[in-house]
């Protein structure tokens, strides 16, 4: 099983920060945390707003923590209110429950941590991730 380095996290959001120029897009947070919700790196782009680390790593943290991409949070926070705003609840309120937080798969499909990312729209945010685990060769699961 491929393990999150620094080095992997560094060159993850290299490569979103990459794409996300190249689309135009506002400047951007990124963050990679294990599978435990501890964070290995992150960078935020000149121009980005401090507070983006806070809604990226509520993005990446309920990723990690329920292994569940931030459509699927999404979509059952609209579905199941009660149920996601208890989850979130549990911890401490971290969460943000909306596309930008990915989970990073291996080839073998094992969980290896979490990206997230803020600065443009959900999709936007989602798609900088995506490009910066594909990178590396990793599987991104949004």
């Amino acid at each position: 099983m491929t393990v999150l380095t620094l080095e992997l996290a560094t060159r993850m959001i290299a490569a979103g920060f990459a794409h996300a120029r190249t689309e135009g897009l506002r400047p951007m947070a990124m963050v990679v945390l294990d599978t435990g919700g501890a964070p290995i790196a992150f960078q935020r782009e000149d121009g980005a707003a401090p507070g983006r680390y806070n809604l990226a790593h509520g993005k990446a943290y309920g990723t990690a923590m329920l292994q569940l991409p931030g459509r699927a949070q999404a979509a059952l926070s609209e579905r199941f209110p009660v149920l996601m705003g208890a989850a979130n609840g549990v911890f401490g309120g971290a969460f943000v429950p909306v596309p930008g937080g990915v989970l990073v798969r291996d080839a073998d499909g094992a969980v290896l941590g979490s990206v997230g990312v803020s600065g443009g729209m959900p999709e936007d945010d989602a798609s900088v991730a995506i490009a910066g685990i594909e990178a590396v060769s990793l599987t991104a699961e949004a």
